[in-house]
């Protein structure tokens, strides 16, 4: 199997539908229990927002085959595949590029145990990604659907400024192993205030398993997948920067896919038929 169609050079965690299906190992919580309200702050402020929820990998809580137990905790954000290894999305943004200057970091709660954000050097954009923990991948994919709703909307301040998060971001992404091979969600999440945000979705056949409910939801997807994939950070990096830029959403696919083949060593060709848009 090619690294495009879903196995990554060096460790990914290949989520295929037959291996969710097979695994029925859950989180501690009830699988049908509430969730908290979400909140519903509203944001004018004239900055854009690009917020990024990850779900950390996590071999004990989530549908995929497994990996090293280093990078597949979904309880320490530091060495995981998706956030603080090699590829993860904070040590990426960190370390392996210089457009944006990280302004601050902490954990947020119990459930997001790391937040970032950061301020593009030339553009007057914040970039906020959120490392949940891998056991909570129920609350993460309600969340990042409830943002694309604007059902979710909430503000924070760093440096003396307001910045928009969640359904007052005006890209919202999320990074991870796709939950929705594994549960089904009640919530239609209908949009709820008119706003057509956009989004980006690097997780494993995106496109089959968010589709209905981005499509209530109103959003405008850029980036979102066909098959199985590394969701990798390279990826995301590329289609952001080319939505900073204004690019158009064929530019922001093409961008994302040119990283993948670059990284991926797989081809523009497959990596194009992997990584679409669509609204």
């Amino acid at each position: 199997m090619t690294a495009c169609d879903g196995a990554a050079n060096k460790t990914e965690p290949v989520a295929t539908e037959t291996t969710a299906k097979q695994q029925t190992i859950m989180p501690p919580e009830k699988k049908n229990a509430p969730l908290p309200p979400p909140r519903n702050i509203p944001y004018t402020g004239k900055a854009k927002t690009i917020h990024v929820m990850v779900a950390l990998a996590d071999n004990l809580h989530q549908g995929i085959v497994p990996v090293p137990d280093r990078i597949g905790n979904g309880q320490k954000p530091e060495t995981n595949l998706y956030w603080g290894a090699g590829y993860g999305v904070k040590n990426y943004f960190v370390r392996k590029t210089h457009d944006w200057r990280l302004l601050k970091s902490g954990k947020v709660n119990d459930t997001i145990l790391e937040r970032l954000v950061f301020r593009h050097r030339s553009k007057n954009f914040y970039l906020v990604a959120d490392a949940y923990d891998g056991r909570y991948i129920r609350q993460t994919v309600t969340d990042f659907l409830q943002s694309l709703a604007g059902q979710r909307k909430d503000t924070l301040h760093v440096q003396g400024r307001t910045v928009g998060i969640y359904g007052n971001a005006s890209l919202v992404a999320y990074v991870g192993h796709d939950g929705l091979m594994d549960f089904s969600l009640e919530d239609t999440f209908r949009n709820a205030d008119g706003r057509r945000r956009d989004a980006i979705i690097l997780a494993c056949i995106s496109r089959d398993y968010f589709g209905p409910y981005v499509q209530s939801a109103g959003a405008r997807v850029l980036v979102w997948s066909t098959g199985l994939m590394a969701p990798e950070a390279y990826t995301l990096h590329d289609a952001i920067a080319a939505y900073t830029e204004g690019q158009s959403p064929e530019q922001i696919r093409l961008a994302a896919a040119r990283a993948y083949a670059r990284y991926q060593k797989c081809g523009l060709r497959a990596a194009k038929h992997l990584l679409v848009s669509g609204e």
